[in-house]
Parts: structure tokens; C-alpha cells; sequence
């Protein structure tokens, strides 16, 4: 398709938003003590009594931004995706509701299960997998990710997934589960390339994914919705993968790995002449800009968790179990 210059604007103010994951280094002692290099050695991302305390930071933070629908009270404990949505959904609310959330409902997580990697080099990260009240009976899960020792953890993905659809993961005899570097040649496709793949399937089809709701049953959607009377729909799909956006993977038990991803998403809206774009809710109106009149461009930004099996497993592509999008910016024209 054309590239238009609504999707060219919405793209470039997007590609400004990007942040580059710093290095830290911890400093080297003259004297006798042990000398820890934070870059080189491999050590687990977190103890678990940190691990929990990052998750209850979070929680409250996250709950007092949605009462209130004040992205800036859980701004220092979100980043990379979740931060585009969760700020995008909480700027939609205060616009559409200065008073704060009348429908606030407290966050509440139990049940929970840590997985920590360990692993040398920044980022560090671990998974939290917990039992919401909230989203019915799906898993959340939570990755959170420091670029060094003196950063506070923030929560880069937060995905849904069904009970029993995320596997075991191997751990060493201390309990630390293994990270699987973004270039690995060991899987269907590395990680780091999962989210150009993954845009790639969505515009030309092909056997990378699994059929399933995110996979084709997206993409039958699509089909269906791109050109009805009055109104056509067209689709980009652009990977995100650099500092925050990174591509964060586990070793699972079958030598395959869970893989948490991004991408970025346009779809617009054109009118007929004649016709008019269909009005959207209060929320898609509180992120847009200039005025409705013969298009409406709408920028998603997406987080992903998959199953991404051993290349020599003889699995039959990569499996998407849970996505969460949402709409961070939209332009009228």
C-alpha cells in the first residue's frame, strides 16, 4: 500500500519514542576484595525477596495510576511496550474523565511464580506469572527489566495467557532458570527476529506461526474488514525490537524457548466520497489528533509471548499464546 503521510507522521513521532538500553558497568576495587564485572559475569537477575518486592512496587503504582488516570504516577515502574499502552490508556481516561477512574478496580495478584535467569551482561530480567482478578481465568505475566545495578525494575511486557499453555522451565541446581540469547541459532527462528517475522506473516501469510486467534485468525479478520461498502481498511505492521523493546526469551524444558516480543501496527480508516468514517469511541477520539473528515490513521503497539520450539524439534511453527494491543495515538484527516 501507499505509504500516506498521516501513517509517515504517526511512524516518525513513534520512531522518536524509542529508548536505547544502557550499559552498566560496576566499578573495579584497587584493593584485595572481589572484583565483579556486571558486564561479563553470570549471575541471577534478581534474588526472589527482590523479585517480589519489584512486583508489590509495581502493583501499587499501577493501581494508583488507574485510580487516579495519572500516567505519571506509574511512569518509574512501566517501560518499552507496556508503557505505550498503559500511558496511552490512562491519558484516553483522564481526558474523558478528569476526576479520576469510575470504575477503578484494584489490581490484585496472588499465586505467584518467578522464574529468574541467570545470565551476564545488561539488561537483567525475570518473569512473574500470576494469578490476576482480572482478564477471567488467563495467567498474567509480567516481565520486568533493569539496565543496571542501581535502576529501579520496571515491567517491559505484561501478556495474558491461558492456563497451562506456558511450559516448565529448566533450572540449574540453585533454582535459576537459563536466558536464550536474541541471536540464537537453536530455535525456529531467533528471537531477535521474531518480531520482523512476526510483521512479515501478517502482511504475506506463510508457515512461521501456528494458526490461532493472533496468527490467522487475524489475518482472516483483516480480509474480511478491508473493504466494505463506503469504508476501506488498510494495514502496516513494522517490528520493534531495539532497547526497551527488545525480544526477552526462556529456555524451556523441551529445548524451545517462551519469547516476549514487539510490534507496531497502523491501520487506516478511508472514507468513500460521500461516506464518512465510521465516529469512534470517546478513547480513540482522546489520543487523536487533527479532525476526522475523510480518514482516521490508528497506531497500536503490541506485546507478545510465544512459543518459539528447537529448530531440529520437528514442530510446525512458532505459537503465538497471548497478545495484548493497544492504541497509543491516532491522527484525523
Amino acid at each position: 500500500m501507499s505509504r500516506d503521510r498521516g501513517t509517515e507522521r504517526l511512524r516518525g513521532r513513534a520512531r522518536g519514542a524509542l529508548l536505547a538500553a544502557s550499559v552498566t558497568v560496576l566499578s573495579v576495587t584497587a584493593s584485595g576484595c572481589v572484583v565483579v564485572h556486571g558486564e561479563r559475569e553470570v549471575l541471577p537477575a534478581a534474588t526472589r525477596a527482590e523479585a517480589a518486592e519489584a512486583l508489590e512496587r509495581f502493583t501499587a503504582a499501577y493501581n494508583k495510576a488507574d485510580k487516579a488516570y495519572d500516567p505519571s504516577l506509574d511512569a518509574g515502574v512501566t517501560t518499552g511496550a507496556l508503557a505505550d499502552i498503559d500511558s496511552a490508556r490512562l491519558r484516553a481516561g483522564q481526558a474523558n474523565h478528569p476526576d479520576g477512574n469510575p470504575g477503578h478496580d484494584p489490581l490484585e495478584l496472588t499465586d505467584v511464580k518467578y522464574t529468574i535467569p541467570k545470565k551476564a551482561g545488561w539488561p537483567r530480567w525475570f518473569l512473574a506469572d500470576a494469578r490476576g482478578n482480572k482478564g477471567g481465568d488467563a495467567r498474567w505475566l509480567l516481565v520486568f527489566t533493569r539496565d543496571g545495578i542501581d535502576d529501579t525494575w520496571e515491567v517491559a511486557y505484561l501478556t495474558l495467557a491461558a492456563p497451562g499453555s506456558i511450559p516448565g522451565f529448566p533450572t540449574d541446581e540453585d533454582g535459576w532458570a537459563e536466558a536464550v540469547p536474541a541471536d540464537s541459532a537453536e530455535l525456529a527462528v531467533p528471537p531477535g527476529e521474531l518480531s520482523d517475522a512476526y510483521a512479515a506473516y501478517l502482511g504475506e501469510g506463510g508457515s512461521t506461526f501456528k494458526d490461532g486467534a493472533h496468527t490467522s485468525g487475524w489475518r482472516e479478520l483483516r480480509r474480511k474488514q478491508e473493504s466494505r461498502p463506503g469504508l476501506a481498511r488498510q494495514y502496516i505492521d513494522e517490528p520493534l525490537t531495539n532497547g526497551d523493546y527488545a525480544p526477552l526469551a526462556l529456555r524451556t524444558e523441551d529445548g524451545g524457548a517462551l519469547v516476549f516480543f514487539t510490534s507496531r501496527h497502523y491501520e487506516k480508516q478511508t472514507a468513500a466520497q460521500g461516506a464518512s468514517v465510521p465516529t469512534p469511541n470517546q478513547d480513540v477520539l482522546a489520543l487523536t489528533e487533527g479532525e476526522i473528515k475523510q480518514s482516521l490513521t490508528m497506531e497500536f503497539v503490541s506485546n507478545a509471548v510465544a512459543l518459539d520450539p528447537a529448530k531440529d524439534s520437528g514442530g510446525d511453527g512458532v505459537t503465538i499464546v497471548g497478545r495484548v494491543q493497544g492504541l497509543t495515538s491516532a491522527q484525523g484527516e
